[in-house]
């Protein structure tokens, strides 16, 4: 071989492996590169995947979504839109020749539907709504109607003096939405061709989640039609024709929740999801995949038996089964519900988490699936084996480390068996132990999967171990593990959180002498509650937590679940009091907290971040309050998100990171 060749070969293979090394660590800055890909659909014909494109402009500190198309065979991919407003919602119609999203685009001032050529061109604006905002929207079988779902807004012409909120409800107040009066939303039919709305449903009560029937005389949606919607948690479905007033009729009767509403295939039933509680307020619940004729009459309850939440209901091509998505202990999986015997089958698991399910024409699936390393993309899901389709995350991967992750499980000082993740820096010397920070979800009904999670990988990339815990109250682990905890907050969620530390540190990963705790709402509230528990921890962050319960009644949106839960202050103070200890008790706190919160959160407002920073500056222990102007419960703007990050490594690294 010629010298010449050998040269250009080294060269060469230089360069690759100096590409692999140059890899760095993740930063908070990288929260402008993570895309996030959503609302994935199938075209009629099937060759084709419409989905949304989340991405941040940091100049303009704005995200934007944009309509993306994919091909089955993930071999083509197209940009469909691109304007500085979001467009979201993508639907085919039913010949497959169109494509609609929802926009304000071009100034408007209330989202419209608009309409664009598959094969290229200029979307057209198709509604033109003058009053209310749209909320959902979806096709008829032949494409001649679309069944909207429209809030009713008040007369919003300008005044130089705004009009008192005048209010009358028992739940007045909502996180995003702010103070709550009566603003219904209703279903109307559109015609596509001549461009008249007619109404279906008038009155009081709210109408949700259209779905046509395979035939397309009729819609199943969801109402609460209970003296006091309110007051209670039900939603029930209804099936009503689709012609101008036409009589609605009651379908399901479970004192509880259905949702979730899915014609089968020959349009003679319905599947759907329904709370395994029957109570007015249902926090510690899981779904449970049901089937009931479109006549009404006593479901089927297919995945009773399973114990575990299911969702995103779909049903198979031939209609003897329905695909849905199982949480189950850090994972959540894909499965088949047979409806003549109840048998569950598993499709596709592992450790990782699918999001979504749509049929395709072949009897395929299409799903969205992240892993622990991998942020969400969409893929094609062909006898339960996932064939990726999209590759926006591979621009975001190429440049970074991530920590590897790994389960374990720890005990309780109860006894109780906690699953738990652990997050290792990518560059973590083997045997050294490390400061570790506990993470702790929010929820509290949720879990810690093995999926993407940005929060965590940030922290192991600046050095720490960082644990997310599954504590007493978290999904996955079967309805008794979840409620275990109603009205005894800060408790046994304490015991769960110390038994994994116990855990990390006699094993030799967590430095006991570095350790630190966080989270973001219940995580925030764990975070106070076992800093007010136990003095191990050198640092923590509370963000949108709440410590001084007995203060929170009629301040938050969570009404009903104080009268349900814990009970009426008046009736039950000493309970009131008892959940409070953080507050109460924080002359015993020795952790410096830093403070987090939205300006402008309903859902935890900023007034207990507010509270526990006052005291911690009273009693002289280190702490800091950060307010995020206009925010809501989540932190959206790009900017802040960012700010969040770096003021996270601040902290923990002043505490934490010492010699």
């Amino acid at each position: 071989m010629k010298p010449v060749i050998l040269l250009l070969m080294f060269l060469f293979a230089g360069s690759i492996f100096s590409q692999k090394i140059t890899k760095r660590s993740l930063k908070p800055s990288d929260v402008y590169r993570l895309q996030n890909l959503s609302d994935s659909h199938i075209s009629p014909d099937g060759n084709w995947v419409a989905y949304t494109l989340s991405t941040v402009d940091s100049v303009k500190n704005k995200r934007n979504s944009d309509i993306w198309m994919v091909s089955w065979d993930g071999k083509e991919s197209v940009q469909l839109t691109n304007s500085p407003e979001s467009e979201s919602q993508p639907s085919w119609s039913p010949d497959g020749k169109y494509l609609s999203f929802v926009s304000s685009r071009n100034g408007l001032k209330g989202s419209q539907i608009w309409i664009m050529d598959r094969r290229g061109g200029e979307a057209k604006q198709l509604t033109d709504l003058k009053k209310g905002d749209l909320d959902e929207y979806e096709w008829s079988p032949n494409g001649s109607k679309i069944a909207l779902v429209i809030k009713t807004q008040p007369d919003t012409a300008k005044v130089k003096t705004p009009k008192p909120i005048v209010i009358d409800r028992y739940h007045f107040k909502q996180d995003i939405e702010g103070y709550l009066t009566r603003k219904p939303s209703h279903l109307y039919l559109y015609d596509v061709a001549t461009k008249k709305m007619d109404t279906l449903t008038k009155g009081i009560y709210d109408e949700t989640n259209p779905k046509w029937s395979p035939d397309g005389n009729q819609i199943a949606f969801l109402s609460n039609r209970t003296a006091d919607p309110d007051r209670n948690e039900n939603s029930d479905i209804w099936v009503i024709d689709a012609k101008a007033n036409a009589t609605m009729k009651q379908i399901t009767t479970w004192t509880g929740s259905d949702s979730a509403p899915q014609w089968s295939p020959d349009g003679k039933q319905i599947g759907y999801l329904r709370s395994t509680a029957s109570d007015n307020y249902i926090m510690y619940d899981q779904s449970v995949l049901c089937v009931v004729s479109k006549e009404g009459g006593e479901p089927k309850l297919l995945s009773k038996s399973l114990d575990r939440p299911v969702g995103s209901p779909r049903w198979t091509k031939n209609g003897t089964s329905i695909m849905a998505l199982v949480t189950d202990d850090r994972t959540r999986y894909v499965a088949e519900f047979s409806i003549s015997d109840n048998k569950m089958t598993k499709i596709a698991s592992g450790n990782r988490s699918f999001s979504s399910l749509e049929l395709h024409p072949s009897g395929s699936f299409l799903t969205a699936m992240s892993e622990a390393q991998m942020p969400t993309e969409i893929y094609a899901l062909e006898g339960g084996n996932p064939r990726r389709l999209t590759q926006h995350q591979d621009s975001f991967l190429e440049k970074i480390t991530l920590a590897s992750v790994e389960g374990f499980t720890s005990k309780s000082k109860d006894g109780t068996l906690v699953s738990n993740l652990l997050y290792r820096p990518a560059n973590a010397t083997v045997g050294k132990k490390l400061p570790t920070i506990f993470f702790i979800h929010g929820g509290p009904v949720g879990q810690d999967d093995y999926s993407f999670d940005l929060s965590r990988q940030m922290l192991a990339a600046a050095g720490y171990a960082v644990v997310g815990v599954n504590y007493r109250g978290s999904n996955g682990r079967g309805l008794d593990y979840c409620k275990v905890i109603s009205g005894d907050w800060g408790n046994i969620e304490v015991l769960d959180i110390l038994g994994a530390a116990d855990y990390v540190v006699q094993k030799g990963i967590a430095d006991a002498d570095k350790l630190g705790i966080g989270g973001w709402s219940y995580g925030g509230i764990l975070t106070d509650y076992v800093t007010a528990s136990d003095t191990r921890f050198k640092a923590a962050s509370s963000g949108a937590g709440v410590a001084m319960v007995s203060s929170m009644y009629g301040v938050d949106q969570y009404i009903l679940q104080y009268d349900n839960e814990i009970g009426q202050p008046w009736k039950n103070f000493d309970k009131y009091v008892a959940l409070s200890y953080p507050f109460l008790k924080a002359y015993k706190i020795k952790t410096p907290t830093q403070f987090m919160v939205g300006e402008s959160d309903y859902n935890v407002p900023a007034v207990g971040s507010e509270q526990m920073y006052q005291a911690f500056k009273s009693l002289g222990i280190p702490t800091e309050l950060i307010i995020y102007p206009g925010q809501f419960h989540g932190i959206t703007n790009p900017s802040f998100q960012k700010d969040r990050f770096e003021r996270y490594l601040t902290w923990f690294n002043t505490y934490l990171m010492k010699k």
